[in-house]
């Protein structure tokens, strides 16, 4: 899979939960916790997988529904959740494989770089300062940074806007639907993760340019 065909870039935007880190640990953790705070037993790992990428209210919407828990309970669940998310925020998380080394060798060619994800601000900086990611990006910006989240794409043309550069010539990388989407209406380029959380879905589905097993590839592929 060649990708020079799509000329030079002069940035990347890169998703963190599913595309950087595994997650799905921490988010155990935190709304397992929240949850038997309220009376009820926790949710299967395999449902969090499925659900996470689409903000917090969604993950504890959904979480409330799946745990068989009133919606009434959302402003205290939510609370509870952030609290103990932030408490053990990193500790249940691995960086994935060739995900470090991919950032700093786009940061080597002399990308710049910003990680936009809908994880909120207060978990996301620390998470990429914990797991010593953060030095690679220029900017980061949360879920909760603008008025609407991936996959809008406002939150991509923001960071386009803050990096000084254009969609052409900035590059998406994600590992859903949410990237893939919020990237063909901002008019970036888009290449997705192989091993993320897509929703249930097979992400080859989600109408990436390209699909790679590992971040570090992007560095042959755009040679």
């Amino acid at each position: 899979m060649d990708l020079s065909h799509w000329g030079g870039f002069d940035a990347a935007i890169v998703d963190l939960d599913g595309t950087l880190v595994d997650t799905v640990g921490d988010f155990e953790l935190a709304l397992g916790a929240a949850l038997r705070d309220l009376g009820y037993a926790p949710v299967s790992r395999a449902f969090i997988s499925r659900t996470v990428g689409k903000g917090t209210e969604h993950l504890i919407r959904r979480t409330l529904a799946e745990a068989g828990a009133p919606e009434a309970l959302y402003e205290t669940a939510n609370e509870r959740y952030r609290e103990h998310y932030l408490r053990i925020n990193g500790q249940a998380s691995t960086v994935y494989p060739g995900a470090a080394e991919g950032v700093a060798a786009l940061k080597a060619r002399g990308l710049k770089l910003a990680c936009v994800t809908n994880k909120p601000a207060a978990f996301a900086k620390p998470l990429l300062i914990a797991k010593g990611l953060s030095a690679s990006f220029d900017i980061t910006y949360g879920g909760d940074a603008f008025e609407r989240k991936k996959p809008d794409p406002l939150p991509l043309l923001k960071a386009c806007e803050a990096l000084g550069t254009t969609p052409a010539r900035t590059l998406m990388i994600g590992d859903s639907q949410n990237d893939a989407q919020a990237a063909r209406a901002a008019g970036c380029p888009v290449v997705l993760v192989r091993y993320g959380y897509n929703h249930g879905e097979p992400v080859e589905a989600a109408g990436a340019d390209a699909v790679v097993d590992r971040i570090d590839e992007l560095q042959s592929l755009l040679a």
